[in-house]
């Protein structure tokens, strides 16, 4: 699949994700890559990682980047048949990969 039909189909999926959780994605870079760095694929097959803080342990006294998202577009397409396979996985592993991000997220059904 082309690189920016992949970002389309990530772009629904964050557009479809409950506005609660939606909103506490505020200031999260989701990126996409081929694949994951050499080393991180130790346990299997990566498909998407968490970068940053988790909100539990966030400051307010304290600045840090922005947390970002890696979605690894070689992996993710290489366990689907399918582009609704590719969409539901992408939504599956951004709801995984955030979880840290969101962990107070209020009961929102996912």
């Amino acid at each position: 699949m082309e690189r920016s039909k992949f970002v389309a189909l990530v772009a629904q999926a964050l557009d479809a994700l409950p506005r609660t959780f939606r909103e506490k994605l505020t200031n999260v870079a989701v990126t996409v890559e081929d694949s994951p760095p050499k080393g991180l694929e130790r346990e299997g097959l990566l498909l998407g990682l968490f970068h940053g803080i988790p909100r539990t342990e966030k400051s307010v006294s304290c600045s840090s980047p922005p947390d970002r998202i890696f979605l690894y577009q070689r992996n993710i397409e290489a366990i689907c048949r399918s582009e609704a396979d590719v969409r539901r996985q992408i939504r599956a592993t951004l709801l995984r990969s955030a979880r840290p991000r969101v962990l107070t997220c209020g009961g929102a059904r996912l």
